[in-house]
């Protein structure tokens, strides 16, 4: 089995919709002539843009089974935004020929629910001392990777959002649990706030919240 990139009149997908209904989502689309049989991919968002396809995490739908059961279902587990990817499998030669689709239209997101990422900033100064030391722990119900999140040091106040002040990132990805960060000097009326790096993209897939 391999993919092949869809050429002027291959078999697509098209028409991917979605419904859900409590934990079970219904994935329904319009099978191409002559596709009797679609492999079907399920990824975290994070890593649907990776590049990396393997097919031993497709799953084989048939046709038969799409009509029996009028679409295809899966019960909709953990947290965050998933991709799922419909592939047209076609006979050739060489064996199943697995179609990638540069327009997407085979591809759909669906959310299964924000993972919550908890933060504390402790500091400690002395009253005659011109800076203070900062200490960040990140909490969180999943692992979270390093571009995820970034701090951003404002002067005189606590900054709004990732723009209004200096941003800096972080330079290791979170594990799932209490994450202590090595402690930072800032100047004594320089305040911090962690952000997410891209809000519409991380909003979706986790809540951040002050503890």
């Amino acid at each position: 089995m391999r993919f092949i990139d869809a050429e002027d009149g291959s078999p697509v997908i098209s028409g991917l919709t979605r419904v859900i209904e409590e934990d079970c989502c219904t994935l329904r689309w319009i099978w191409p002539g002559g596709i009797e049989a679609v492999y079907i991919g399920k990824k975290a968002a994070e890593q649907a843009g990776d590049g990396v396809l393997d097919t031993r995490q497709l799953k084989l739908y048939t046709k038969a089974e799409y009509k029996a059961n009028n679409g295809y279902h899966s019960r909709i587990e953990g947290v965050g935004l998933f991709v799922f990817t419909v592939y047209a499998c076609q006979e050739g030669s060489a064996g199943s020929q697995l179609i990638l689709q540069p327009n997407q239209e085979n591809r759909i997101e669906i959310s299964a629910g924000r993972a919550k990422i908890y933060y504390s900033i402790s500091s400690k100064g002395g009253l005659f001392r011109k800076f203070k030391t900062i200490q960040i722990q990140v909490t969180t119900e999943v692992p979270v990777a390093k571009d995820v999140l970034c701090y951003v040091k404002k002067q005189g106040s606590y900054p709004a959002n990732k723009d209004d002040g200096m941003l800096y990132p972080f330079v290791a990805p979170f594990a799932a649990g209490k994450n202590v960060l090595p402690a930072i000097e800032i100047g004594k009326q320089d305040f911090i706030r962690l952000f997410f790096t891209d809000g519409r993209t991380y909003g979706q897939m986790y809540e951040l919240i002050s503890v």
